[in-house]
């Protein structure tokens, strides 16, 4: 039986190395990503997902632009910074944000089986994108998590088998916060400040 995650370039995958994390293997993960928003069957969530994929394209765009210095992230960020612009780094940051809000509400819902998906992400909202919203972007993202499904019909979503559901989730949010907390450091330090 295939799962959403059968589907997608995993964060599993994405490679860490001394220079920091890959660029391409994390945009390609990153954009596999958005497609969960797909399952929330909401235009609501269309709000989260174009703010994804719009940071996604803005990195994106610097990759391509100069892809020998931007092999990592880190790298990308350091070199784009030097040339006195920051819509990649800027990109960056809110993308960062973005997949910590989706991995901190998966990782709730998981850890919190009785929980539905809208408290998850509710939760999470609170914590990492909210803080940087206006009132405008707010009610937005808060009309999303609304029109979250119930936690049966996303998780049937996500596959028939829940077993194999559960080990994809068991894989891809430790791995998606393990690279977004490398990344958050990052972007507090000195060298990625514009």
């Amino acid at each position: 039986m295939a799962t959403w995650f059968d589907g997608i370039k995993s964060f599993a995958d994405v490679p860490i190395t001394a220079n920091g994390i890959a660029t391409q293997e994390f945009l390609d993960a990153a954009e596999s990503l958005t497609t969960l928003f797909d399952l929330m069957e909401s235009k609501a969530f269309g709000v989260v997902k174009n703010d994804l994929t719009g940071n996604i394209k803005k990195v994106r765009d610097r990759f391509l632009a100069a892809p020998a210095e931007s092999q990592t992230l880190q790298e990308l960020v350091v070199n784009e910074l030097k040339t006195k612009k920051h819509v990649a780094t800027e990109g960056l940051l809110w993308l960062m944000r973005g997949l910590d809000f989706t991995g901190q509400a998966l990782r709730h819902n998981v850890d919190n089986p009785s929980s539905e998906v809208a408290d998850s992400f509710r939760n999470a909202y609170g914590g990492t994108l909210k803080p940087h919203h206006s009132f405008v972007i707010k009610p937005l993202f808060s009309a999303a998590m609304s029109a979250c499904p119930y936690r049966k019909d996303f998780y049937a979503k996500l596959g028939s088998d829940q077993a194999k559901v559960l080990e994809g989730l068991n894989r891809e949010v430790p791995a998606l916060q393990e690279r977004v907390q490398i990344l958050k450091a990052f972007m507090d330090s000195p060298e990625a400040k514009w």
